[in-house]
């Protein structure tokens, strides 16, 4: 079979399902192959529960808010973060499937900017936002998401001038299930770095990446470990969707290190995560498309050309991709 007869074969696994909405979409939480969120611009909420039908939530007092990322802890624990200048950036919660919503969180800096979060486990979760007085914010919760506050002690390395996080698919921040490491990725400034940490965000160190910023559009994007060691980074230019630079970095040390791993010749990312239930899988997505690699990514091939800003996955058979215009698509994998 030539290459492009596969990447035919490949891309018409993406069947696009109504969302009934028309706002740009970028936060996306996948459970199974039934139950999925998805959240967006203008207050915009979504829910699947049978995998194939969305509906519209409302979140009181959240009409106009930029709900960036979800996190489906549960099929009715649900916690919901939007980003935007000082008290824009809230988070909200719900016990009920999305039936009824609490505000249990509001940025208390006025200059502050959540960028993403992301939970360990049912109890235990992080969020993070753009530099406050020269430092990343980053705040933890240990109660599900009912209250959250800056860890004890807590450590971080000084911002550089430009540097900040991309609010763009929910992946600029990523946790390591049944450990208590995260790491974040920031663009913006001359270089892009990676920040990590062991002890679930009390302390950081960063790397500095072959992915050239130098622009408040550029830098990576995503980002996603498939164990304690391997992870990948994704990224480019927001504002140029064909970009022409480096758009992909792997490491094999935890971080420490990264290496060149190019996802396309040209192309903006900006969600990388990996495939639940596999060991070497991960997908890539952005406005270029998507791709996927079995190998780490090592090496990628093309999976779609669809325009998107997010992606998840429920196994290797079924995920969704979500982006502009309300766009939803679901991922099932085809017969072999």
């Amino acid at each position: 079979m030539n290459a492009l007869l596969l990447a035919a074969m490949l891309a018409a696994a993406w069947v696009p399902q109504s969302s009934g909405s028309t706002a740009e979409l970028r936060g996306l939480s996948v459970l199974d192959a039934k139950h999925a969120w998805a959240s967006g611009a203008g207050g915009a909420v979504l829910r699947t529960t049978d995998g194939e039908h969305w509906e519209k939530l409302t979140v009181p007092g959240g009409e106009a808010l930029d709900f960036r990322d979800v996190e489906a802890l549960d099929a009715k624990t649900v916690v919901l973060m939007s980003a935007g200048p000082g008290d824009a950036s809230r988070i909200y919660r719900s016990t009920d499937g999305g039936s009824t919503w609490k505000l249990v969180h509001t940025n208390p800096d006025k200059d502050g900017f959540y960028d993403a979060i992301a939970f360990w486990d049912a109890q235990n979760g992080i969020v993070m936002g753009d530099p406050v007085s020269q430092f990343f914010a980053v705040r933890v919760t240990h109660d599900g998401g009912q209250t959250w506050a800056a860890p004890e002690g807590l450590v971080l390395p000084q911002a550089l001038e430009g540097e900040g996080a991309f609010a763009a698919s929910g992946t600029c921040l990523a946790v390591l299930n049944g450990t208590d490491y995260a790491w974040f990725v920031t663009g913006g400034a001359k270089v892009s770095r990676v920040f990590r940490t062991h002890n679930r965000g009390q302390s950081w160190n960063s790397s500095i990446t072959p992915i050239v910023a130098g622009n408040p559009s550029s830098g990576l994007f995503a980002v996603a470990f498939l164990d304690a060691k391997r992870g990948f980074s994704a990224g480019g230019d927001y504002k140029q969707p064909q970009y022409a630079g480096l758009n992909g970095v792997r490491t094999e040390d935890g971080g420490r290190t990264w290496v060149a791993a190019p996802i396309s010749a040209t192309g903006f990312m900006s969600a990388v995560v990996a495939i639940p239930g596999t060991t070497n899988d991960l997908v890539a997505a952005g406005l270029a498309g998507e791709a996927i690699s079995h190998d780490g990514g090592r090496t990628w091939s093309p999976i779609g050309d669809h325009p998107v800003n997010a992606v998840a996955f429920a196994d290797s058979q079924t995920g969704w991709a979500v982006g502009p215009k309300g766009t939803i698509l679901k991922f099932s994998a085809p017969a072999r």
